[in-house]
């Protein structure tokens, strides 16, 4: 017989941490692939169908204006008056690295003079460029 004789008095002086590892990778794996359709249903917008969407890679920064014309930054509701304060303190810009863009998501029912608003406001902080989120399925 091949191996080693051992004793049941014996002490074990060592743990087989490779069955823990194969376990937090799996586990981060499924976290990995669903963290984004928990991400993107945690805010219900009715996005506007486009077939010519493109997906954009990192978006530091994104605005969200639902229907009723509630402002969000990132997941957070957000006045327009602190919004408003935000930029002139420079924090916006902070979160922002050039040539980046900011991704504004808007329900397809929100009214165009509330995401020109938020444009308007993003350009007098010096932010030029926007990102449009649309459905492209």
């Amino acid at each position: 017989m091949a191996g080693t004789i051992q004793n049941d008095d014996e002490e074990i002086s060592a743990i087989n941490v490779t069955p823990l590892v194969d376990v937090v990778l799996v586990l981060l794996v499924i976290f990995m692939i669903t963290a984004p359709v928990i991400y993107q249903s945690a805010i219900q917008v009715d996005l506007p169908k486009a077939k010519s969407g493109q997906n954009v890679d990192t978006a530091p920064l994104e605005f969200t204006i639902r229907k009723s014309g509630e402002l969000l930054m990132g997941h957070k509701p957000i006045d327009w008056n602190i919004l408003d304060q935000k930029i002139k303190a420079g924090e916006i810009l902070k979160s922002v690295q050039s040539g980046q863009p900011v991704v504004i998501t808007a329900d397809q029912a929100a009214t165009h003079g509330t995401v020109v608003r938020l444009m308007d406001v993003l350009r007098s902080a010096g932010l030029n460029r926007f990102a449009l989120n649309v459905d492209n399925r």
